[in-house]
């Protein structure tokens, strides 16, 4: 009975002839001598070879899993002078003493650091790494600073900042004056600022509103004193008791208007009849304005009263006196200085 469940008998006369033919071929066949041990040996030995590859790749995997967790946490280490590139050096912190020579001698170049690169030109014909200057290059240093690039910080609530402040100060030569808002990180968490806020301003006495208008700090703008917009950043980590500031300038763009002289009303009610009678306490600059309170030159008493709001709710304003026509430059967010 063959394989396929045929005797000879259903056999046709080729089909026979060539199982005879095939039968012949290998009846003389034999095993040669230690076959049958050399199989006793092989399979047990193939066997094994499977079992260490399962073992290393079940080892690989292992590595893989705690390396990769360890990798993420050195590059979102944080620091006053962190940068974008710490994620790139991270390699070098987290090779630590592994990452010497290759095995065919050479240095290892893994991270791509400068450090490493200078280790290599130094020691190339022995590939002994510098470990003094090797794997600290690219380190962040400094104080508990802000960081303009460090992540994996929540973002900061309204419960986190507070503390807003304002300053303000005299004007310059060309009668410019400039002033700042300082927002604090309250909480003893650090968190993640992000959002420039809200300036605003609000004329008063004499100041006219339609003449008065917030932009956004650029280089080549009039206010040439405050940072150079390149200094800002979208985003910030704050440490607890650490600040970020916005920066702005009053740039005047008329004066107040004079009304030819006069000494200021005592009291608002003088100035109301003074208005009705045709006085000098009327406004005569055409911008609709009410009757306001004079200097002794003259000059009607304006101010403009900047505000700023952070994100989060946190505010804080200040008055520029002497102010009644021009334009507010603001910045972005600013790290503490």
């Amino acid at each position: 009975m063959g394989p396929d469940g045929l005797g000879p008998e259903s056999l046709g006369a080729d089909e026979l002839a060539l199982r005879r033919l095939l039968h012949q071929a290998v009846e003389e066949i034999e095993p040669s001598d230690g076959t049958l041990e050399h199989l006793r040996r092989a399979v047990p030995a193939r066997r094994a070879r499977k079992r260490q590859a399962l073992v290393g790749m079940a080892a690989a995997a292992l590595f893989i899993g705690t390396a990769v967790p360890a990798l993420v946490h050195v590059s979102n280490a944080s620091g006053s002078n962190a940068d974008p590139s710490i994620a790139g050096n991270s390699s070098q912190a987290q090779g630590g003493t592994s990452q010497g020579k290759n095995p065919d001698g050479g240095e290892s170049t893994a991270g791509g650091g400068s450090g490493t690169s200078k280790n290599h030109g130094k020691h190339g014909r022995t590939g002994a790494p510098d470990k003094g200057k090797g794997t600290s290059t690219g380190a962040a240093t400094g104080g508990p600073g802000p960081s303009a690039s460090a992540p994996a910080a929540p973002a900061c609530t309204a419960a986190q900042l507070g503390g807003a402040t304002s300053t303000v100060g005299v004007p310059d030569s060309a009668g410019a004056v400039y002033g700042s808002f300082s927002v604090s990180n309250v909480s003893g968490t650090s968190c993640t600022v992000s959002g420039g806020g809200a300036v605003s301003t609000l004329a008063q006495g004499a100041a006219d509103a339609s003449k008065i208008g917030v932009v956004t700090h650029v280089t080549g703008d009039a206010a040439t004193g405050l940072p150079d917009p390149s200094t800002e950043v979208a985003s910030l980590v704050l440490q607890p008791s650490v600040s970020y500031v916005v920066k702005f300038a009053w740039v005047p763009s008329e004066t107040c208007p004079t009304t030819g002289g006069g000494e200021p009303s005592p009291d608002p009610s003088s100035t109301e009849g003074a208005a009705t009678g045709g006085g000098t306490g009327t406004d005569t600059s055409g911008t609709g304005t009410s009757a306001q309170f004079l200097t002794e030159d003259g000059v009607a008493d304006g101010s403009v009263t900047v505000s700023y709001a952070a994100d989060t709710g946190a505010s804080a304003s200040t008055t520029v006196s002497g102010a009644c026509a021009g334009t507010v430059y603001r910045t972005g967010i600013l790290a503490a200085s």
